[in-house]
């Protein structure tokens, strides 16, 4: 990239992969929450969200040239972000973290990786052409490592539940939805604008189902460090350096480190919470995030921005 030093190079390597170690231990803090807390995933994501979009909205206002009230100057784009944090925000969110409750962080956020195989097929539809070889060698790379992930190798058992699968999936294809439906906002307005709106908007409609004023969970020391860190380096923190990475280095190699996220999740969750890894999970991992990385870099650079810029603020 034409102006940046060196050591500006450097600096955006660190924030992504900061970032995506960022995520991935917020997984596993939830996963913690989860199993040793007794907290509802529902009641977590209700004020993951709340929290998490009320700062962002807030450094947003801040921010010069401010266009955080512009969206809602046009009704339409007003509906779209409504839409994206209902259908887009909410659905990711809970699928997600609903599926680390039924299995674990390492599992749930390989599965959810799956995610760019969906998109590829969505664009592979609405422009009426056929994947490419590299998008088939990927698709056939992201059924493989799913199936060794959540059956160790074997045509007649699961090592995780079904509904486990289920949700996981789920996940990865709300991820896809989440990834392609405000590609068109974010022409327009920042991605602080967006996703702090998204945020906001789907914690406060969400919240009429989770009840969020009820406590939820064994409230301690842990509890608190889980939930704050899960608030502030799983979300807001992550979300800025990741962004300002996109400076230094691009959407498209930022949105290839980010796939340290599964990998910090998986050895986080063995070493803290003793979750077994087998050698079946580590190949199933590795080969979906080889999948990550050949469709990364079969995209165009200048369609690369806007959707790798919202597909990793989960």
């Amino acid at each position: 990239m034409s102006g940046v030093t060196d050591r500006q190079i450097i600096h955006g390597f660190i924030k992504a992969l900061l970032a995506a170690i960022f995520w991935g231990i917020s997984g596993t803090c939830a996963q913690f929450l989860f199993e040793q807390r007794n907290m509802d995933p529902a009641w977590l994501v209700s004020w993951r969200m709340m929290i998490a979009g009320s700062i962002l909205v807030t450094f947003a206002i801040a921010r010069k040239n401010s266009d955080v009230w512009k969206v809602w100057l046009k009704p339409h784009d007003g509906i779209q972000l409504l839409l994206f944090a209902i259908l887009g925000m909410v659905a990711v969110q809970f699928t997600y973290f609903y599926s680390i409750s039924l299995s674990n962080a390492a599992t749930a956020t390989v599965i959810q990786y799956i995610g760019p195989v969906f998109v590829v097929g969505f664009y592979a539809i609405k422009n009426r052409r056929w994947p490419s070889v590299l998008e088939y060698t990927a698709l056939i790379m992201a059924l493989t490592g799913t199936f060794l992930l959540v059956t160790h190798g074997s045509f007649s058992e699961l090592v995780i539940s079904e509904a486990a699968v289920f949700w996981g999936i789920l996940s990865a294809i709300a991820l896809a939805f989440y990834t392609i439906q405000p590609v068109q906002l974010l022409k327009k307005y920042s991605a602080a604008t967006v996703t702090g709106w998204g945020m906001l908007i789907g914690g406060l409609s969400f919240s009429l189902y989770t009840s969020p004023w009820e406590s939820s969970g064994v409230w301690d020391m842990g509890t608190w460090a889980a939930f704050t860190y899960i608030i502030l380096f799983g979300t807001v923190i992550s979300f800025s350096i990741f962004l300002g990475s996109l400076n230094y280095i691009g959407a498209q190699t930022a949105s290839l480190l980010c796939s340290v996220e599964p990998l910090s999740a998986a050895l986080v969750a063995v070493a803290w919470l003793g979750v077994t890894f087998t050698g079946m999970d580590w190949l199933g991992t590795f080969i979906i995030l080889i999948t990550v990385g050949l469709l990364t870099l079969s995209k165009k650079p200048k369609r690369g921005v806007t959707t790798d810029q919202k597909s990793k603020i989960i």
